[in-house]
């Protein structure tokens, strides 16, 4: 199956209609890790509607896993950084790249500003822990790039052990049964409300625009 990047037209035509939920601290609800931890906490926050979405999920989970939050909302001065920073990588490595396959294909791992789901705070980088707080064999780490990965971060690689790919299952049928939809580029970053989830889940409009977290 095709994977449709967030780098696609038909994703930037989506319109937004923001429905005005507030960003909330996920912090006390879910179990958080503070690998992407910034000063102002901004990385712990998500829109309600997410929230409430990963929390049904977490619900639904098999008896002795838990949801471990990596990060949800960035700003969008830092999404452009690191969008910025990861094509400048491809563009040393590949100068006979024309700038739109740059671009095209920095969306693999890092959202364009422009479409962003997590400075909507409507995206989620996740994974799973058991009881004791360890993390799931998943096939990579979170946010494992595709070339340092060799593309097993990709949520249907056929790399992966027998033990990340069930591992992946759990976690794609308690989100994607809560209305969460995934960037199959990533398997630990999941949406609700955003362009690109509006564009997979046939909805006409996003529901969260860009936020800022007051």
């Amino acid at each position: 199956m095709k994977v449709v990047l967030m780098s696609d037209a038909r994703v930037a035509a989506i319109p937004v209609h923001d429905c005005g939920e507030p960003l909330v601290d996920v912090r006390g609800t879910l179990l958080v890790d503070d690998r992407k931890a910034d000063s102002t906490g901004s990385f712990a926050h998500l829109r309600q509607g997410v929230l409430d979405r990963l929390l049904q999920a977490q619900s639904s989970l098999p008896e002795g896993l838990r949801l471990l939050f990596i990060e949800g909302y960035r700003p969008p001065d830092l999404q452009r950084r690191y969008f910025e920073e990861y094509a400048d990588q491809l563009r040393a490595a590949n100068p006979a790249w024309p700038r739109d396959q740059v671009h095209q294909t920095a969306s693999r791992y890092v959202s364009p500003p422009e479409i962003a789901p997590h400075s909507a705070g409507a995206a989620v980088d996740v994974t799973l822990v058991d009881t004791d707080g360890r993390e799931l064999d998943m096939g990579t780490r979170v946010n494992a790039s595709p070339e340092e990965s060799d593309g097993a971060c990709y949520t249907d690689a056929p790399s992966i052990s027998p033990s990340a790919r069930t591992n992946r299952t759990t976690l794609a049928a308690a989100l994607s049964e809560a209305g969460l939809v995934n960037y199959a580029t990533e398997w630990w970053h999941w949406s609700y409300g955003d362009r690109y989830w509006a564009l997979m889940a046939n909805q006409p409009a996003a529901l969260y625009g860009p936020a800022e977290v007051r």
